[in-house]
């Protein structure tokens, strides 16, 4: 039996890749579905199964084309009901896998659907839970995601139904059963996940809020729901794709490697509407980019900050790369449902400023230079961490102006005024510095290496720290 999971860090995601005696199982599959088929060949064996824990929000599953590809029937578990051919298993069935068995077990909470699949060897004994969104390391699925179902649905509701599904279907599981689940750290599905991505049952009995034995429903209920914040505005949208169904990856990735030269390029930003997104390192961005292009780094969080800040997933995009890295960012972006990539600049951003380009830049400075700035004059400072991470230590006196929120954010911005600005480590501050860029800010200079920088020198007045209850 080989069982492996597959962990895409820019999405906190993990699929799983299930073996025994010549079949397979693919768990909650990524969009680009031929590693999996090129695995189960390498292997000899026949792909029997794509199962899905539910309809996921953060990301767009490859379970259309894999069983396209394969002819291995979609499984899910009760109450599914997507706009195409499925098998829609019992609660308590059990489906076959070589010399091994996977067991369905309905466990609605997250949603109303989510279900999840405990593997047992061949002598019948339960291994391994595949727990999708119900259970992860640490935490549990948020329970607010699925209320735009039914009318009827509230997070109170939800959570009551995941209360139940913990204590009647996982908690009287064997203590020595792996936990698999979805997610870990860095995904909003959950609010305080580990970064952990495995662990025993029994362990996380002892150590998950969630699943302390002496827990009442109500503290379940205001324990699970403390904390949340709105979920980022494409999750509602990637439900609607994994549950009505999507365009092949093949033809997503045929239309956007479309090599333009600068002039074609800045032909196409003209005419179409389409946003130029910058994929390069916050810093090489700074020193120069094509007006008017946000930047969101591919060596990053990429994924789920496109799905943050751009609200169409069917907005044209334009893309400026590190050359070489075209086709992995057009992949990237389809895995959150943004289809519609319709070229990238051929020869990258260096081709732009040799063809004698316009070009604007950002000014970034160290934490020194910003201090050394604050010894002579007042200055401002706009913390766009979330929320969670600026209430846990932040430099006084900074604002928090969390990038997740950037259209209220921006709200507090006067023009008249410079501001200095910092996330945790760069990243998100550039995002953030770009965007309004692009919409007429240009009173915003970026601190480099963030909040850990800024910490590190000492240099600054923190206030004292407070553990989070919340990561989102």
């Amino acid at each position: 039996m080989i069982v492996e999971q597959i962990y895409t860090g820019c999405l906190a995601q993990g699929a799983y890749y299930i073996e025994s005696d010549g079949e397979a199982v693919i768990i909650d599959p990524l969009r680009e579905v031929e590693p999996y088929i090129q695995k189960a060949e390498r292997n000899g064996a026949k792909i029997k199964y794509v199962l899905e824990t539910h309809f996921h929000a953060d990301f767009v599953s490859g379970h259309l084309d894999l069983s396209k590809k394969t002819g291995a029937p979609i499984v899910y578990g009760p109450n599914a009901q997507p706009a195409f051919d499925f098998y829609s298993a019992k609660d308590g069935e059990e489906l076959k896998v070589g010399k091994v068995t996977i067991q369905v077990l309905h466990t609605p909470g997250h949603t109303m659907e989510s279900t999840c699949y405990l593997l047992k060897d061949e002598n019948g004994k339960p291994t391994a839970l595949f727990s999708g969104d119900t259970l992860f390391i640490g935490d549990v699925g948020r329970p607010d995601l699925a209320q735009k179902v039914k009318a009827d649905l509230t997070q109170d509701k939800l959570a009551s139904h995941l209360f139940h599904s913990l204590r009647n279907k996982i908690m009287p599981l064997p203590d020595d059963v792996v936990v698999y689940p979805a997610h870990g750290a860095g995904s909003a599905c959950g609010k305080n996940m580990s970064k952990e991505t495995t662990d025993t049952l029994g362990n996380q009995k002892k150590t998950n809020y969630a699943l302390r034995a002496d827990m009442t429903e109500a503290e379940f209920i205001k324990e699970v729901t403390n904390g949340l914040v709105a979920p980022p505005a494409y999750f509602p949208l990637n439900v609607m794709l994994n549950i009505q169904g999507y365009e092949s990856i093949d033809k997503v990735l045929e239309r956007g490697q479309h090599a333009l030269s600068p002039e074609a390029f800045e032909t196409a930003a003209n005419e179409t509407g389409a946003i130029v997104l910058d994929t390069r390192n916050a810093q090489d961005f700074a020193k120069g980019f094509i007006p008017n292009s946000i930047n969101i780094g591919i060596d990053g969080n990429f994924a789920p900050w496109v799905g943050a800040m751009i609200p169409d997933i069917k907005q044209e995009i334009l893309l400026v790369t590190d050359e070489g890295r075209e086709e992995e960012v057009i992949t990237r972006l389809a895995r959150v449902g943004y289809d519609y990539t319709i070229g990238y600049l051929k020869g990258g951003f260096n081709a732009w400023k040799a063809a004698g380009k316009e070009i604007d830049t950002i000014v970034s400075v160290t934490p020194e230079e910003l201090a050394e700035k604050m010894k002579q004059e007042e200055v401002n400072i706009l913390d766009v961490r979330k929320n969670s991470e600026y209430l846990s230590e932040h430099i006084i006196n900074a604002e928090n102006a969390p990038l997740d929120f950037i259209n209220d954010s921006m709200s507090l911005i006067d023009k008249n005024k410079t501001y200095y600005v910092h996330c945790a480590g760069g990243y998100r501050s550039m995002i953030f510095n770009s965007i309004l860029r692009a919409r007429g800010f240009d009173n915003l200079i970026d601190v480099k290496g963030g909040f850990s920088a800024i910490k590190a020198t000492g240099l600054f007045p923190i206030t004292d720290y407070v553990c989070p209850s919340t990561l989102l």
